[in-house]
């Protein structure tokens, strides 16, 4: 599946953005493609995530470099009013009017959307919060919902008028394990048919829902790719010992006794199976590495 999504004409692609705060490079240079299906965008807190999906929003401007979004160009102000029109975002913070249920603020946003047939539009609300299951509290106040309810009122919000490009940032933070599975299943459902940029910590979610994956750190792109490529940096790099291996760049003890190690191992280590995990952190080793050489 993935290889056949490689070698398609990309919905969203970026060439040389670049964003600076006074001296910090929030984006640098960030040249990326995305395909229909899920892809994960994972890097440590200051990496230039948020920044890199507020600037595909819309939301703030980059000092240079372009990019398109399903053939939009927002470099104008009617391509950019398509890239809005075509777009559905979920913030790290969503904004709610605690005193709205969730049918009045996904309607709200609807008609923001410019979806001025009432009818059309309060059938396509219903539709959107039967699909992330909230039909139910459908009326309830927003500020009576639990974490997990609140997080799927928005991803209705970011899903309302059918979005060709959705964009959510940190989706899973906060959630229970519970409401994290029920959450993957809600963007993989998403990712069918759509592109989804999926920023998260959780290396996890990647895993389980990501043809693709993007690491960022100090504002540039440090990997792009599947996540088995990913996870095939970390090969013959991975060691399981009895005691923490003071030449591992980390190590931790596991459930079972034994502490797992990640680097350069020592000749006739137990080599273990890596994971995508793995490959991430030796990817951010490198990158610091390099930084402070």
């Amino acid at each position: 599946m993935t290889s056949e999504r490689t070698t398609t004409v990309p919905t969203v692609s970026t060439a040389g953005l670049t964003l600076r705060y006074g001296r910090t490079a929030a984006l640098d240079d960030v040249s990326v493609r995305l395909y229909e299906g899920v892809t994960g965008l994972l890097g440590p807190n200051g990496a230039g995530k948020t920044t890199l999906l507020r600037v595909l929003a819309t939301a703030v401007p980059a000092d240079r470099g372009a990019f398109t979004v399903l053939g939009n160009d927002p470099g104008t102000a009617a391509g950019r009013l398509d890239v809005r029109r075509s777009l559905g975002y979920l913030p790290q913070t969503p904004g709610f009017h605690p005193d709205f249920t969730p049918f009045e603020f996904v309607d709200y946003v609807a008609i923001l959307k410019e979806m001025t047939d009432r009818g059309a539009r309060h059938r396509a609300v219903s539709g959107v919060l039967h699909s992330v299951d909230l039909s139910d509290v459908r009326s309830k106040r927003i500020k009576k919902l639990s974490g997990g309810m609140r997080q799927r009122v928005a991803l209705a919000a970011a899903l309302i008028g059918d979005p060709g490009f959705l964009v959510l940032d940190e989706p899973t933070v906060g959630l229970d394990p519970e409401q994290r599975m029920r959450f993957r299943e809600l963007i993989a459902q998403a990712g069918e048919g759509r592109t989804v940029l999926l920023s998260t910590h959780q290396t996890e979610d990647v895993a389980m829902l990501c043809h693709r994956v993007i690491v960022m750190a100090h504002g540039r792109v440090r990997f792009e790719g599947t996540p088995a490529e990913l996870t095939a940096r970390a090969a013959g790099r991975v060691w399981s010992s009895a005691e923490r291996d003071p030449g591992a760049r980390a190590g931790w003890r596991t459930g079972a006794g034994t502490f797992r190690n990640v680097g350069d191992p020592p000749k006739d280590a137990d080599l273990l199976e890596p994971t995508l995990e793995d490959g991430y952190l030796l990817t951010l080793d490198g990158v610091n590495a390099e930084v402070a050489a």
